[in-house]
């Protein structure tokens, strides 16, 4: 499972805004916790049968309401955390707000620096950086909750913003935004 999720999907761009929803609220649910377990319980968030979040639509999550928050406290499938609930709903109210300044992608990706890191082990991967730093604390005052700094650096990993494959990975600069 995290093979898979390493080799097709993390590191690679998102740009649309359901997308950049989606992975800013699964980083706040992940926030204390491993990407492992929130990858197990992914498909319980996103099912397109039953999704506990709508499949990550921040029009029909904002209006979510004490139900819904209950309903969700309830599904054993996802991480039970009131608080994570609620700012995922907070943060799709954000991202409906967010439309009037050009959208959520394009927001975060404004971040993007002129430079990504270079590791050559993993003891030299950056957990965040001045960018996540400034990214976090835009975003909050945009209203957006669970936003810090390590978050949106595993944000800005996670859809490409920076590329943090270790040098001679086969994965360094398969995103196309970074050259290898």
């Amino acid at each position: 499972m995290m093979r898979e999720y390493y080799d097709t999907e993390w590191g690679m761009p998102v740009r649309d805004e359901q997308g950049m929803y989606e992975r800013i609220s699964l980083e706040a649910f992940q926030a204390g916790l491993s990407w492992a377990t929130i990858l197990r319980k992914r498909p319980a968030f996103r099912s397109a049968f039953r999704s506990a979040f709508d499949g990550f639509d921040p029009d029909v999550v904002a209006r979510y309401g004490d139900d819904d928050v209950e309903r969700l406290m309830a599904d054993a499938g996802i991480v039970r955390n009131r608080a994570k609930i609620h700012a995922t709903i907070t943060n799709a109210q954000a991202t409906i707000r967010l439309r009037d300044k050009g959208g959520l992608a394009p927001f975060v990706w404004s971040f993007q620096p002129s430079e990504t890191p270079t590791p050559r082990t993993f003891d030299e991967v950056p957990t965040k950086s001045a960018e996540s730093f400034a990214l976090s604390k835009a975003l909050r005052k945009e209203g957006f909750a669970f936003v810090g700094p390590t978050t949106m650096y595993a944000l800005m990993e996670a859809v490409g913003i920076v590329d943090t494959h270790l040098l001679g990975s086969h994965r360094r600069g398969t995103s196309g935004v970074w050259s290898g």
